[in-house]
């Protein structure tokens, strides 16, 4: 029988953890999450791991499995992520794959040219320039030694800008050099859905994920990881804003409104993300049902096919 990997994907609050229960659930699968941040042991509240409830009903796979002090990028994700998935297909005929990480999904599912391990000197040295200088000097040096990447990146989002600059000066070849335009293949075949909310609810249950995390203890789990707050993964919204709190630089309150403003933009960052392409089927994300009868029907078609 022919394999498939179902791919659910869709911004962050949209409820692709609790529809990947229900769905794995409906097909006895297994899932794999595509989760940048998640598969950090350190963090859980900030990165809203799934709930013991939720990972008893299914299994889940790269939760929570990786130490912050360890270096960790999508094409090590990727290979780790097929070697799985072979182990997984040998019991399954239909595996999930649930997250909000683009980049980590596309790895696995066309593939990633591999990048240099990271330089934690040079990437200290990068992220102190930008605490000293601005993002202006930096976007500078990248069109200078990367003009394709300068091109295409969003300039604004310091942490791209960072990836492309330490990379190109690492290796000494432009970053964009290493990011292949054609998929591999696969062994196995691919059903790609993402989950849709009306914007106005979706900003509203985001707000209120951020009040419960901080109801939960996410500011003493921000404190707890202070000896990691150079890492690249606590540059994620929600330890950020709490870091400059912890700082003196802003209010509690004020850390929390750019907690839940930033978790909105960058919602709407993985909305376009997902929308490029046109590769994705759209779903609302209130109906996990819908998501298993479009499965169902497409894997009906392969079969006849």
């Amino acid at each position: 029988m022919e394999k498939t990997l179902l791919v659910i994907a869709g911004p962050t609050a949209v409820g692709k953890t609790a529809c990947g229960v229900e769905v794995g659930r409906h097909f006895g699968s297994e899932v794999i999450s595509a989760d940048s941040r998640q598969i950090y042991r350190e963090c859980s509240i900030g990165t809203a791991v799934p709930t013991s409830e939720e990972l008893s009903a299914v299994p889940h796979h790269f939760i929570q499995c990786v130490s912050l002090g360890e270096p960790y990028n999508a094409s090590i994700f990727e290979e780790a992520v097929l070697q799985k998935l072979k182990i997984l297909f040998s019991k399954h005929s239909l595996v999930l794959m649930v997250g909000g990480s683009g980049l980590y999904i596309d790895a696995v599912c066309r593939g990633i040219d591999e990048l240099p391990s990271a330089d934690q000197v040079l990437r200290k040295q990068l992220h102190q320039r930008f605490r000293n200088e601005g993002l202006g000097p930096l976007t500078e040096e990248l069109k200078r030694l990367d003009p394709r990447s300068y091109e295409r990146i969003d300039l604004k989002n310091h942490m791209r800008v960072l990836k492309a600059l330490e990379v190109s000066i690492q290796t000494g070849s432009p970053y964009s050099s290493f990011l292949s335009a054609t998929a591999k293949p696969r062994p196995f075949s691919i059903l790609e859905v993402a989950l849709d909310m009306e914007r106005d609810q979706l900003y509203r249950r985001i707000n209120h994920r951020v009040d419960r995390m901080m109801e939960a203890g996410l500011l003493d789990e921000v404190e707890s990881l202070s000896s990691f707050r150079y890492e690249n993964a606590m540059k994620t919204v929600g330890y950020r804003e709490l870091f400059r709190y912890l700082d003196g630089e802003v209010g509690l309150d004020e850390a929390v409104d750019l907690i839940k403003r930033n978790t909105r933009k960058f919602a709407r960052k993985q909305i376009t993300w997902f929308r490029k392409g046109e590769r994705y089927h759209w779903i609302t994300s209130e109906h996990a049902a819908n998501v298993i009868s479009w499965a169902e029907e497409r894997l009906r078609e392969e079969g006849s096919g």
